[in-house]
């Protein structure tokens, strides 16, 4: 230790020792043949001895630009880049203070020697809609990822568990080389390819391939990544496999290979675990790679990663996965890709809850326990096909399959009380289903450009294919305290059945108002959807020892049919600096359910209404973006909503559908303003957002004296949410080796509901608000340090005086350090605290989670033996608390807790260079 702490000293006292001079250039850049100013040209600073960036910024709508740094050179090399003109080069002598250069004319590039390619060095480049990151021009440490690598650009951040944002804007989508990698988990891509390979970082506003290939504009508050490989490293073989095991029986292994030839990719990865890790966990410090941006869990403990299914994810899972990616091209004009998964996991998770209910005139209150058991498998294959006939007509073909069988037992029991804390009623249940599911589809989009002023014809066929088939066996039974009300005892099977149908066909025609500029959309669009739901419920015949008696109650027949045609027309203006678009659409619906059990309760509806927006987005400048948009839209209730049957399912809550009910419309508008400063290193993010909700369908509830439940659904106007956010950063250089980035957010949310409470419309109102505070402090092979504080707090009131107000705050503390010191040792810890003040008796209110990891690098930087201790306190826990005007719940589930893991892990690469040289002028120039 002592040791370290001298390194630590050193290292600081000599980067004291040379002068350290701050230095502010201005000047202008202009074109040579116009003498006009060139706004967003790149102009950044070389050390001459080593090429390493010093800084860099994009000159403004005037052509200046300010360069504004500390260095100890005496002399430093200057460039300035603009797509279309040669790349200026000069030396700089600096000197302490502020000074200017002359203006700086850049000439047209008009070299046309097939046999070089000369690529600048410029750290970001603006094309038109896209901004570039030049690789080289960025450092990370040897082994870096393309997440490690995303987190040193300029306006991109990087969360833990691997989620994109650029200048604010969500990353929905990571390509390579143009082309899918691993469908769409962006973070097999980010965590998986090595900086090493990758040339430059794209980023784009998200458009599909039929809006690309159109000219149509794409998702500006959304944008895609594309990483591009450089074709000296596009060929060959690479990966990396690991394994580990630890204590309590823990293990975890995986691994990817990729073989790439050049437009021909294959890759192939697989990985096992029960630790948590949905997929392909390395174990290595923040190289778990598998572990998506997005996940869902849904009731049947299946979990989904961005989209798609892994199987259980509820408690502690054990989870096996083996998957394979291929892109190729298939002549000119033809690409292909596709890919395939298998996954499977097991979980175990036991829960308990503590639930106050509130009624106008009264509270109970309930405690559950429920303990399941889950197994899943999935097969999942994806594809698309774009098919290029010519230069004006794009085939695109996206054909999926999904197939998956689960199995589940459950346990459950459940006590309620009355105020005086008397029990009212009880009851248990256990089951066990066993279910599988299909699921084809196949998009279809046909584009054909006319002519050259921006007019097109657009088609597409979506088909949807849905199966499930599954069987239930269970037994309950409620238990009622007052001697006038029968208990409901069941021993029961059901036999379930359902399919869905759906198809969606559209058409489009742009007709060019103004040549490339002012368009006029003409659509419409069918959508054709059909269901069909069987449950066939059989109680337990105590005489023949068989499930054969036919429980009608319990029992459906359904077919749901949902159609609906949207004419519409769509105005659009595109400009360099501003876009605008509204559209409006009217809406033929028809609902059409049919219960062949209960012919009576047959159902048909026709429903209209008008669907429009708007939306706006302005280039202040190079640094800044303003975005806003309305639409209003229409829903239908749902069928189940619609259809007066009576679901005695559950025997402790029976819910009967309204055939009266209206659609719901709802008003959205939004606002989103967007700023970075690459020279001072600044950035800015707020968005604010409102919807307004008219005919909201609401449950509608009578509890009686036995806390026994009637539901149905109802109406209501009046609800209203409006939430905003607000974020700042900045990021300091102190010298060559330190920097500081420090980040400041707020998040506000007011939401207005209206909804019954035993029959009684009230509103509430829930306020909550959370300002937080990040730093990140790094020194260059020493240490990287980030802690991160937030505190949320809420407040819930309701215009009855039966309610009271409540009020939650939670804290929340994460603190991550880093050291890299000796040599090829990496230490990462993560510590995270949170407090809970507002939680009941019984349930832990301050909650101490910290990993650490331990690695260290060898074989040439090929191999990590890494140590792993997970929740070193032993304290990890998911107590929460959740409020509304119905109840006030706490509840915790089964965690993953302490354990030791040693793993080993090692990296492969055969790619080949081709003889790669460097210039003078901090050019790159291929043969």
């Amino acid at each position: 230790m002592h040791r370290i702490i001298s390194l630590l000293l050193l290292a600081y006292s000599v980067s004291g020792f040379t002068q350290n001079k701050s230095f502010k250039i201005s000047g202008t850049v202009l074109a040579s043949d116009t003498q006009m100013p060139l706004e967003s040209a790149t102009v950044y600073l070389e050390q001459p001895k080593d090429s390493a960036l010093v800084t860099y910024t994009i000159s403004d709508k005037i052509g200046a630009f300010v360069l504004e740094n500390s260095t100890y050179a005496s002399n430093l090399n200057l460039f300035v880049s603009y797509v279309g003109y040669k790349t200026h080069y000069q030396k700089v002598n600096i000197i302490e203070g502020a000074f200017s250069l002359d203006p700086i004319s850049l000439e047209i590039d008009d070299n046309a020697l097939d046999e070089v390619v000369i690529k600048t060095r410029a750290p970001v480049t603006i094309k038109k809609d896209t901004l570039e990151f030049n690789v080289a021009s960025f450092k990370t440490k040897k082994d870096a990822t393309v997440e490690d690598l995303l987190r040193e650009l300029p306006g991109v951040e990087v969360d833990e568990n691997g989620k994109i944002t650029v200048n604010g804007k969500d990353v929905s989508n990571i390509l390579v080389n143009g082309k899918p990698f691993f469908g769409e988990d962006p973070t097999i891509a980010t965590r998986n390819l090595t900086k090493e390979l990758i040339e430059k970082v794209q980023v784009v506003d998200t458009k599909t391939k039929s809006e690309a290939f159109a000219g149509e504009e794409g998702d500006s508050e959304n944008k895609t990544i594309n990483l591009t490989i450089s074709e000296e490293n596009n060929k060959g073989v690479f990966g990396r496999v690991a394994a580990g095991g630890g204590t309590d029986e823990r293990y975890e292994y995986a691994g990817i290979v990729n073989v790439f030839n050049e437009d021909q990719r294959f890759s192939v990865l697989a990985g096992g675990n029960n630790t948590n890790t949905p997929g392909f966990s390395f174990g290595e410090i923040q190289k778990m790679f598998g572990n998506a941006s997005s996940m869902s869990v849904s009731s049947s403990g299946a979990f989904s990663i961005d989209g798609r299914s892994f199987g259980g994810g509820e408690g502690i899972v054990t989870s096996r996965n083996i998957g394979s990616n291929y892109a190729d091209e298939f002549g000119e004009g033809f690409d292909l890709s596709a890919d395939y998964f298998y996954s499977e996991s097991d979980s175990e998770n036991e829960s308990k809850t503590q639930r106050e209910n509130i009624l106008p005139d009264t509270r109970f209150f309930s405690n559950s326990e429920r303990k399941t058991l889950t197994s899943n498998a999935n097969h999942s294959f994806g594809s698309t096909i774009d098919i290029e006939v010519d230069s004006t007509f794009l085939i695109n073909l996206r054909p999926s399959f999904q197939y998956g069988r689960s199995k589940r037992s459950d346990e459950s029991s459940e006590e309620s009380f009355n105020e005086d804390n008397e029990l009212t009623n009880s009851s248990t249940a256990s089951s066990f289903r066993e279910s599988n599911v299909r699921n084809f589809r196949n998009d279809l989009d046909l584009t054909k450009r006319i002519g050259s002023n921006g007019s097109f014809v657009k088609a597409s066929l979506d088909l949807t294919f849905n199966s499930a088939e599954g069987d239930e066996f269970l037994r309950s039974e409620a238990l009622l305290e007052d001697p006038d009300e029968e208990d409901v005892l069941r021993d029961q099977f059901t036999d379930e059945s359902s399919s869905s149908n759906r198809f969606f066909i559209s058409s489009t025609y742009r007709l060019p108002l103004k040549p490339k500029e002012v368009f006029l959309d003409v659509g419409v669009r069918f959508d054709g959807n059909t269901r069909n739901t069987t449950n066939g419920t059989f109680d337990f015949n105590q005489d023949t020892q068989q499930y054969d008696q036919f429980n009608e109650d319990l029992s459906t027949d359904f077919k749901y049919v949902d159609n609906s045609t949207r004419p519409s027309l769509k105005f659009t203006i595109n400009k360099d600096k501003w876009s605008f678009s509204t559209n409006i659409a009217y809406v033929y619906r028809t609902l059409d359910n049919r219960d062949d059990l209960r012919p009576d309760l047959s159902l048909r509806q026709n429903f209209e209404a008008v669907e429009t927006g708007a939306f706006f987005n302005v280039k202040l400048n190079e640094k800044a973006n303003i975005y806003g948009s309305y639409d209003l839209s229409n829903s239908p209730p749902q069928i189940n909503q619609l259809t007066p049957f009576q679901n005695v399912t559950d025997p402790l809550n029976t819910i009967t559908g309204n055939p009266n009910l209206e659609p719901t419309n709802t008003h959205n508008m939004y606002v989103s303003y967007n700023s970075y400063d690459f020279q001072n290193r600044t950035g800015f993010f707020g968005y604010f957002n409102v919807q307004a909700i008219n005919n909201q369908v609401v449950t509608r509830t009578i509890v009686d004296d036995n806390f026994i439940r009637n539901t149905t659904y109802d109406n209501v106007d009046g609800n209203y949410r409006a939430y905003g956010f607000v974020n700042y950063s900045k990021s300091v250089k102190i010298d060559s080796l330190r920097n500081i980035k420090l980040s400041g957010g707020l998040s506000a949310n007011i939401n207005r509901a209206i909804n019954f409470n035993n029959d009684v419309q009230y509103a509430s109102l829930n306020n909550s608000v959370t300002p937080s505070l990040g730093l990140t402090f790094s020194w260059k092979d020493i240490l990287e340090f980030k802690p991160n504080y937030s505190i949320s707090i809420t407040r819930n009131s309701f215009d009855l005086p039966e309610f009271e107000s409540q009020e939650f705050t939670r804290h929340s503390l994460r603190i991550g350090a880093t050291t890299f010191v000796p040599k090829k040792f990496e230490w990462r810890n993560d510590v995270n605290f949170s407090y809970n003040p507002d939680v009941a008796p019984g349930f832990q209110k301050a909650i101490w989670f910290w990993n650490t990891t331990l690695a260290y690098s060898m074989l040439k930087d090929k191999a990590t033996l890494t140590l792993k201790v997970y929740d070193v306190l032993n304290q990890n826990n998911n107590s929460q608390r959740t409020a509304n005007a119905n109840f006030i719940q706490d509840s915790e589930s089964t965690v993953l807790q302490r354990f030791a893991m040693l793993s080993f892990s090692y990296k492969f690469n055969n790619l080949g260079a081709k003889g790669e040289t460097s210039d003078n002028n901090g050019f790159l120039i291929i043969d």
